[in-house]
C-alpha cells in the first residue's frame, strides 16, 4: 500500500474504515525521515477515515520533530478535506 523511496513515498489503493488501521500502522512505521512527501494520486477509494490517517500522520510527525507534506490529492478526497474544514492543516487548495 505504502512505496518508500527516500523522502518521497506513494500511497496506493483505498483508504476506507475497512482497512484504515493498516494503512496508519504502516505509514507509522515507515514514515521515519525527517521530513517527507506522501504523494495521494495512487489512492483509489476515500471516506472520512482517510482525512483521518492524514491527520494523525501530521499530528504523529509533529510530535516527533518532522515535516509531513501530501501531494497529489484525488478529488474525492479533497472535497473531503475541504467539507471537514481541515484545508489550513493539510494545505490543500
Amino acid at each position: 500500500m505504502i512505496t518508500l523511496n527516500g523522502d518521497r513515498a506513494a500511497l496506493a489503493g483505498p483508504v476506507t474504515l475497512a482497512n484504515v488501521n493498516a494503512v496508519l500502522d504502516e505509514g507509522n512505521a515507515v514514515f521515519k525521515a525527517p521530513s517527507i512527501t506522501v504523494d495521494l494520486a495512487g489512492v483509489t477509494e476515500v471516506d472520512s477515515t482517510a482525512v483521518s490517517v492524514l491527520l494523525e500522520w501530521r499530528r504523529a510527525a509533529a510530535r516527533d520533530k518532522r515535516a509531513i507534506g501530501y501531494v497529489n490529492y484525488p478529488e474525492n478526497l479533497k472535497s473531503l478535506i475541504k467539507l471537514y474544514g481541515v484545508s489550513e492543516l493539510l494545505v490543500v487548495s
